[in-house]
C-alpha cells in the first residue's frame, strides 16, 4: 500500500475517531488512499470520487487577516469543530482565545511566527513561538528568512530552523513557510532539504500574503526534495475542492485555506481570501 509513511501524522491524528465520511489521505491522478470506518484503502481514484470523500481533516482553517475580529475567530473555531478540520491557523494575539474555544475538542490551534516578511531576528521568532506554546498553540508555522536565502546564507537558515526547533519542541508541529514565489527551483529545493535535516515537520508553500501563493509544480518540487518522511502544506489561492485535491495529488498532506467551508462543501462556490 502507497503513501503509508507520508499520510503517517495525518494517520496519527484520526486514529479512533469516529469519521462519517471516508477521508482522502493521499493519492495521484489514477489512485487513492481513502480511510474508511477506520480502515486503509487503496483504490481508483474514480472509485474514490464516487465516494465523496472529504479533505477536511488535511485543512488548516485559517484567518490571517490584520482586522478579524473575536467574533469572527470565534465562527472560525466553530466551523472548524463543526466540520473535523486539522486547525485552526490564527495570528499570535488571537491563540489563548482560540485555545479556549476549541477546549475539548480535536481541533488544534496553529499560529504563524516571523510573519508575513520573515525578516525578524532568531530571537525574536523563537520569543513568538514559545510565547505562542504557553498560550495553547499546537503548530507553528514559521517563515523562512528570505533575505539569507536568496543571498545563499544557508548557514543562516539552517540555524534559524535550528533555533525554531529548539523552541518548539515534539509533540508540538513546526512548518517553515518558503514563499516559494520569491524563490527559485534552486533555493526551494536548499531551504526543503535543510528543513528535512534540521527535523522541522513541514514545508510550506506561502503566507498568503506576498506576490503568489501555491502550486501543484512547487507542491511536487518539495515533495520530491523532502521524500515521504515529513509533510507539506499548500496555501495560498486554494479556493475549490478540484484546487484542494491537485495539491493532494502533487504531494500536500495538508492544505492552508480560508475557503474550507467551500472545500467541503458547506458553502456555495469559491470563497475569496488566503
Amino acid at each position: 500500500m502507497r503513501w503509508l509513511d507520508r499520510t503517517s501524522e495525518l494517520r496519527g491524528r484520526l486514529d479512533g475517531v469516529n469519521l462519517p465520511r471516508p477521508v482522502l489521505l493521499a493519492g495521484d491522478g489514477v489512485a487513492a488512499l481513502l480511510l474508511e470506518q477506520g480502515a486503509l484503502r487503496e483504490c481508483a481514484l474514480a472509485e474514490a470520487m464516487a465516494m465523496k470523500p472529504t479533505l477536511a481533516p488535511l485543512l488548516d482553517h485559517t484567518l490571517l487577516k490584520a482586522g478579524a475580529t473575536s467574533g469572527e475567530i470565534a465562527g472560525l473555531c466553530a466551523e472548524a469543530r463543526e466540520h473535523g478540520f486539522a486547525s485552526v491557523c490564527v495570528n499570535p494575539a488571537w491563540v489563548p482565545f482560540a485555545a479556549a474555544q476549541l477546549a475539548g475538542s480535536r481541533v488544534r490551534v496553529c499560529t504563524v511566527v516571523g510573519f508575513p516578511l520573515g525578516a525578524t531576528s532568531l530571537a525574536a521568532k523563537a520569543f513568538e513561538a514559545e510565547q505562542a506554546l504557553r498560550d495553547g498553540a499546537a503548530e507553528v508555522d514559521m517563515v523562512l528568512d528570505l533575505g539569507a536565502a536568496r543571498d545563499g546564507d544557508w548557514a543562516h537558515v539552517r540555524a534559524d530552523f535550528r533555533g525554531l526547533r529548539n523552541a518548539v519542541p515534539r509533540p508540538a508541529v513546526l512548518k517553515v513557510i518558503l514563499e516559494t514565489c520569491l524563490l527559485d527551483d534552486e533555493q526551494k529545493r536548499r531551504a526543503c532539504a535543510l528543513a528535512a535535516e534540521e527535523g522541522l515537520d513541514f514545508v510550506k508553500t506561502s503566507t498568503g500574503f506576498s506576490t503568489g501563493g501555491a502550486t501543484t509544480a512547487d507542491v511536487a518540487l518539495m515533495r520530491s526534495v523532502v521524500g515521504e518522511g515529513i509533510g507539506v502544506k499548500a496555501s495560498g489561492g486554494i479556493r475549490t475542492f478540484e484546487q484542494a485535491l491537485a495539491m493532494v495529488q502533487a504531494g500536500a498532506t495538508r492544505l492552508g485555506v480560508s475557503a474550507s467551508l467551500a472545500i467541503v462543501g458547506a458553502a456555495p462556490g469559491p470563497a475569496l481570501g488566503y
